[in-house]
């Protein structure tokens, strides 16, 4: 049976490293253009206002015998500006730089005219009646109370949530002044995401297990706002409700969100350089050039294209993907010449949008390139050029930086990789000039990664997969120049003219390339017996876009346009 002892931790106290280093970018960040709330350290959520907190007292660490290089540091908030409240306390794994923040909390008057909420009943924040003992590891012995842990649940008045735990390294309970419960109507309700940390890996007899939390409902019309708090529980498995939720943002007008003039400046301060790999031949270029040299827009029923206006007046906007109309290549000597792309056309289309109820900003850019390229099929040290499968006429792919509106940091990047895709966080990325990442884009296929190297998408621990790599070059998009803002929705309306391409919301490619199982089945032929049925698996989960069967639908199709990025 696992007890993680206090004198197990006395023991080991001073062998464990150092506690993380905050985390900072590389250069200053600087002064934004003037705005209403974004990057005031601020946000009004309605009857709540939120302030970030980055600065926090250690309170209890814990290391599993299993894994002792594996340290869990618990920590509360500290700093907390006047007439604010601590929600819950934070934590996070010691392997990394301390990067994390929770939120702390002040109730503000609200006139009845502000729409939020006219006739308030009670108060938006109230103190727990009480505190419930969750988990302490020790083992009964009251000699060695005084360098444990234990977490706390606040029981809250009827009508009101709890966000958060508490962990205090003694066993008398927190004062009832130390964190403040929340009106139920004012929450949204959470899930689980990461987990900190399982005593119950080698005794079932004990489960203890801790996660980051994040709001069940995200995207650009999610309310939910991201607390920074954890959950923890001893039981194996856990329902719909956590007994804590997340804050909700009542107040439609997002003050914590930039302005365009806001906007240009985050992209010029923190826009990627996107560099394209040294081999590559289908590069990236802007629609209009691909417009201007050729593309044909195609009717069901029709063998003759038409000519797309430079500007996409002609492409049928909104509604459905139907699969009455697609975009393909021209044809004859043209085709040649636009398959490859123009690099010195290209830029970045960006779409700006709220994230976790308007407390972070989200800046998609999508990248254009006119043709994918072939894939290339690695089975152990075996690497086989497909001439067909991976290619289709139009992809689009693209990266998303994740900005703080409290003070305009940027936090992460996500990385999109075909049909998945992955967050980084700031401190993980690699940045060229300033506080200004670097994307990798692979060979052919133009999947986004945060570091160069070879990427296996399939199973990489039986090494069978596509290839996908990544390398520097001389072939590279700044993202901080070559840009054009094409959708902010919460903007309203004429502050950001969406391009007419845009709303086609069908096909950007022949629904039918080729039958790229033919391809595949003779590489599965050749192959060992052993082989066939593992490679023939791993192929069967690919995305249709891969095998070629029909072309990429635009960014305003993605779900990742109105919902949240996969994570």
């Amino acid at each position: 049976m696992f007890f993680c002892k206090c004198f197990y931790w006395n023991q080991l106290n001073d062998l464990f490293p150092p506690e993380p280093e905050p985390f900072s970018l590389p250069a200053p960040i600087p002064q934004w253009p003037p705005g209403e709330g974004f990057a005031s350290g601020k946000i009004s959520i309605g009857e709540i206002e939120v302030s970030k907190i980055t600065r926090y007292e250690r309170i209890w660490g814990c290391t599993l015998p299993e894994d002792k290089k594996k340290i869990v540091t618990f920590y509360k908030p500290a700093g907390i500006p006047d007439g604010f409240h601590s929600i819950g306390h934070y934590c996070q794994l010691n392997s990394k730089p301390l990067h994390g923040y929770v939120l702390v909390v002040r109730e503000v008057d609200l006139p009845e005219t502000a729409g939020v909420r006219e006739h308030v009943k009670s108060a938006a924040l109230r103190q727990p009646l009480d505190y419930t003992l969750v988990w302490s590891p020790d083992d009964g012995n009251e000699e060695s109370y005084g360098s444990c842990g234990y977490f706390w649940l606040p029981l809250a008045p009827e009508g009101y949530k709890a966000l958060g735990f508490l962990v205090t390294n003694k066993p008398g309970k927190p004062e009832l002044d130390e964190v403040r419960c929340v009106r139920a109507d004012l929450t949204e309700t959470c899930e689980t995401h990461s987990l900190l940390l399982n005593t119950g890996i080698k005794s079932p007899s004990l489960p203890f297990r801790v996660w980051t939390t994040r709001p069940c409902h995200r995207g650009m019309m999610g309310t939910g706002v991201s607390v920074g708090t954890f959950f923890c529980s001893t039981y194996w498995s856990i329902g719909e409700d956590l007994q804590i939720g997340c804050l909700k943002n009542l107040n439609p007008k997002l003050p914590g969100m930039p302005n365009l003039d806001q906007i240009h400046s985050l992209i010029n301060h923190y826009g990627p350089t996107v560099f394209f790999h040294p081999e590559e031949v289908y590069s990236p270029s802007s629609v209009a050039w691909f417009f201007k040299n050729g593309a044909l827009l195609y009717k069901s029923g029709t063998e003759v294209g038409e000519v797309i206006d430079e500007n996409g007046s002609n492409l049928p906007g909104g509604g459905t993907n139907d699969g009455q109309f697609w975009i393909d290549l021209p044809g004859g000597d043209q085709r040649k010449n636009v398959i490859y792309g123009n690099l010195e056309s290209a830029k970045l289309y960006v779409h700006v949008k709220p994230a976790l109820g308007g407390t972070f900003t989200d800046i998609a850019m999508w990248v254009f390139c006119p043709f994918n390229g072939p894939a290339t099929l690695k089975i152990g040290p075996l690497d086989i050029a497909l001439s067909k499968i991976g290619q289709h006429v139009s992809d689009w792919e693209h990266f998303t930086l994740r900005i703080c509106n409290f003070t305009g940091e940027l936090c992460s990047i996500y990385f999109s990789q075909h049909s998945g895709g992955e967050w980084v966080e700031a401190y993980a990325l690699e940045y060229i000039d300033g506080n200004k990442a670097i994307v990798y884009s692979t060979k052919n296929g133009h999947a986004s990664f945060p570091h160069a190297g070879t990427y296996l998408q399939g199973s990489a621990k039986l090494g069978i997969g596509i290839r996908n790599d990544a390398t520097h070059s001389d072939f590279c998009v700044d993202s901080s120049i070559q840009y054009q803002v094409v959708a902010a929705e919460y903007l309203g309306d004429g502050v950001v003219t969406e391009p007419n391409w845009l709303q086609f919301m069908r096909e950007w490619g022949p629904t039918i390339v080729y039958n790229s199982r033919t391809e595949l089945d003779k590489i599965i032929n050749v192959l060992p017996v052993m082989l066939r049925h593992p490679v023939r698996n791993i192929f069967s989960k690919f995305p249709v876009e891969l095998s070629g069967e029909e072309g990429p639908t635009g960014p305003k199709e993605k779900n990742n346009w109105v919902g949240d990025e996969r994570w």
